[in-house]
């Protein structure tokens, strides 16, 4: 992961973590510093090559499945583009790395079962 400052009072994060059983976690967001939120995200899961699911902030306002959520919601397969559910784990106010970290690592565990 790295952290840079655009300007006094915004930053990005980006880059990825690496899990056992070729699974990673590829990471952005977009900081304000100054009010100490997430301005905008993009969270995509792997393994291998394969994408399993990602998540993102993009508004679907036509969407009313998302609605309880909204703008956070997540690509899911079958239809990874199209198919969406509600994300209500992910937000701008807290970090949501703990939420990712912990549901890549379920993903792990039913790998060794």
């Amino acid at each position: 992961m790295a952290v840079w400052s655009e300007s006094p009072y915004t930053g990005v994060a980006d880059g990825e973590i690496f899990f056992t059983h070729g699974l990673r976690l590829r990471i952005r967001e977009e900081l304000d510093f100054e009010t100490g939120v997430i301005t905008a995200y993009g969270y995509e899961a792997y393994r291998g090559e394969e994408r399993l699911y990602w998540c993102d902030d993009f508004p679907h306002p036509n969407d009313p499945t998302l609605a309880s959520t909204f703008p956070h919601h997540k690509n899911i397969p079958p239809d990874i583009k199209r198919h969406r559910i509600p994300a209500s784990e992910l937000s701008f106010e807290r970090p949501n790395l703990p939420v990712l970290i912990q549901e890549i690592e379920v993903v792990a565990k039913k790998k060794n079962t």
